[in-house]
């Protein structure tokens, strides 16, 4: 058995979350995995996700100019999105294919906190937003949540082929097509962008009409066996969502049987896996925290790309930390998430 971990996620006091005490019931199986308020994993294979945060429907406010709707993606594995489009656009829009974060074992498209925060990027950047609700960990462990980011890009698609048949296909640019995500999410964005650039292209040349043009991972998780300083030394910070001991523990739940921290979905830059330079990326936006533990591996990573002859531009927002743009209502996380959307609409506009 496993050796329970305990790691708590810490939220600041600004938060506008809800929080359902623990069940105070007794589960007749012994608890192996934890991280407490989020997620429990019990020996004989249950699991149980007190809902920290709300889940919503996708109304949303008039004023927000956006409107929202939830779409089926494959109805046998039950994956879906939630569409964000403008109300007020001239011409057609980039669309931006986007992953949730929760450590690939929690979390949803449906959450209220990224509900607000991608309507608001959709408005202000003045993009289309697929949110899609991928598989989670531990019972789907990887690559389930990158199969269906694949998944959801065939159905994408398909789509296209179909023409303007759909209330949002009619202000999609096609051509125009954007990865994005945070924590987790990023790493979804990453690995799936890595498959589709693999094999010299085929994939990509596979997926046409659609053709991609960039990357935007925000606070990518990723790890690995050796620590950073910002692991060892930002453990304990208030100002991050992001915990060293809920880090490990998503990994453990997340990874295949008998793989660790430098797996190649996990560490990309670890002997096993693939060199940057022999996989045809898209060109990336990567937002790092300043308080966040994954910080040095954040830039470790941005610095393989550069190497490796890869486009890759990077923004440090300072005096903020993990998921500050989805997890934080304190004034200077306002005016940094601000930002954070201010470049990620240069990004994709250019």
């Amino acid at each position: 058995m496993r050796q329970k971990r305990m790691a708590a996620i810490t939220l600041d006091p600004g938060l506008s979350l809800k929080h359902i005490g623990e069940d105070d019931t007794q589960h007749p199986s012994a608890v192996i995995e934890e991280i407490e308020g989020l997620i429990r994993v019990y020996k004989d294979g249950d699991v149980e996700r007190p809902q920290i945060v709300p889940f919503v429907t996708s109304a949303l406010s008039l004023e927000l100019g956006v409107i929202s709707k939830d779409v089926v993606i494959d109805e046998f594995t039950n994956i879906w999105a939630r569409f964000y489009v403008p109300n007020v656009c001239h011409g057609k829009l980039p669309l931006l294919v986007y992953f949730h974060g929760g450590g690939f074992c929690v979390g949803s498209a449906a959450w209220s906190c990224y509900h607000e925060f991608l309507a608001r990027l959709s408005a202000k950047a003045n993009c289309l937003i697929m949110s899609v609700n991928y598989r989670l960990a531990p019972e789907n462990p990887l690559p389930a949540a990158y199969e269906d980011g694949l998944r959801a890009l065939i159905w994408l698609k398909q789509q296209a082929l179909l023409g303007d048949s759909e209330w949002w296909s009619r202000l999609c640019d096609f051509s125009k097509i954007f990865l994005a995500g945070d924590s987790a999410g990023a790493n979804i964005a990453h690995n799936v962008a890595t498959r589709v650039g693999s094999n010299h292209g085929i994939e990509a040349m596979a997926l046409k009409p659609l053709s991609l043009k960039g990357n935007i991972l925000i606070q990518p998780f990723f790890g690995g066996e050796v620590r950073t300083p910002s692991e060892n030394y930002m453990v304990q910070s208030p100002r991050s969502a992001l915990s060293l001991a809920a880090s490990d523990t998503y990994w453990r739940l997340a990874l295949p049987a008998g793989a660790n921290r430098d797996h190649s979905w996990c560490n990309p830059l670890s002997k096993g896996s693939s060199k940057l330079e022999d996989i045809r990326l898209l060109p990336a936006l990567v937002c790092i925290s300043e308080m966040d533990i994954l910080k040095d591996r954040n830039l470790e990573f941005c610095t393989a790309l550069n190497r490796a002859g890869k486009r890759v531009e990077y923004v440090m927002y300072k005096g903020v930390g993990h998921a500050f743009q989805v997890l934080s209502t304190t004034q200077l996380s306002q005016t940094r998430t601000l930002e954070m959307v201010a470049r990620i609409k240069a990004f994709i506009s250019r």
